[in-house]
């Protein structure tokens, strides 16, 4: 019987390969859930403890991948309409910035959706106009921008561990509302969140890094002074608050005690932003392999490939 299959029906033998390679995906996923396995037991029992009705397991990964394929049409609707978004994450140390962020961008295209965090600034940077720094990674038509910290570095650590003065942080208080002000007119989407913690939820988190060998590199000096400044940080958050919630790019708090919940929420808030739709696309095909019978593979010397250890 001739076979009358589409040519881009899958063989058994590729939905064998595809199984495999979704198999691979989720176990990317539970990898990067692996977050408490250099725990020593005790902390690890004081965390179980503390966190009793921590969302199931299932739930959470349902909810996350369908999250994700939201932010997929975000990403292809902002791509499309030539949208520019600048998202900022601020917070507390340990508070779950950066677990957000790597769930926001884990699927999308990097040429589109990219994330900046910048390391303290130069010498010269010092000397720059403050927003200078920044303003080159600011987003072009179809471009979605990450913040990891951002400009309001200064109304924080810079403030709190005295790297800025008084008259620095008060030139920046009278500055930011303006230069928001000034993106927004521009056209560029300004949201900004802020990951709030307790006190003790912190130091547990903090103690979770000190008695793990594969979270110590996230402990710096500055992060341990936060935890002797908590009461200036939080003052400087809330005049902070105060003194930059503009109507054109208002705060929003993300409660961060429960990490997952949070990874959550502010997807769910972020998508819930922009009038996204779907957007035309291509039917993608795959091409015919073309075969040379002329052409011969060379046969690379086997001290260019990586041993097979594993």
């Amino acid at each position: 019987m001739p076979d009358t299959s589409s040519p881009n029906t899958p063989s058994p033998q590729a939905l064998d390969w595809l199984e495999a390679e979704l198999a691979d995906a989720f176990d990317e996923e539970y990898e990067l859930e692996l977050e408490d396995a250099q725990l020593s037991l005790e902390i690890s029992k004081i965390y179980k403890d503390k966190h009793p009705d921590g969302i199931d397991r299932h739930i959470y990964f349902q909810s996350l991948i369908r999250l994700q394929s939201e932010l997929i049409k975000l990403q292809d609707w902002v791509s499309y309409h030539k949208k520019k978004v600048v998202v900022l994450f601020e917070g507390r140390d340990s508070a779950g910035k950066g677990g957000v962020i790597k769930r926001i961008s884990q699927r999308l295209n990097p040429r589109v959706v990219r994330v900046v965090a910048l390391p303290a600034p130069s010498d010269r940077e010092k000397t720059q106009w403050y927003f200078q720094r920044y303003v080159p990674h600011l987003p072009a038509g179809g471009e979605i921008v990450l913040f990891d910290r951002s400009w309001y570095n200064r109304a924080g650590v810079e403030r709190v561990m005295g790297f800025a003065d008084d008259d620095q942080v008060e030139q920046f208080f009278n500055d930011v509302p303006e230069f928001e002000r000034m993106l927004v007119r521009s056209g560029i989407t300004v949201i900004k969140y802020w990951f709030s913690i307790t006190d003790e939820e912190q130091q547990m988190r903090f103690l979770m890094r000190i008695h793990d060998p594969m979270k110590q590199w996230k402990l710096s000096p500055m992060d341990l002074q936060s935890r002797v400044r908590w009461e200036q940080y939080t003052k400087a958050k809330e005049e902070m608050m105060a003194r930059t919630n503009i109507a054109e790019a208002p705060w929003y708090i993300v409660e961060g005690n429960d990490k997952k919940r949070a990874r959550l929420n502010c997807i769910d808030h972020l998508l819930q932003q922009f009038p996204y739709e779907p957007v035309p696309h291509e039917d993608v095909t795959l091409p015919n392999r073309v075969f040379n019978p002329q052409y011969e593979r060379a046969v690379l010397p086997p001290e260019l490939y990586v041993p097979g250890k594993y």
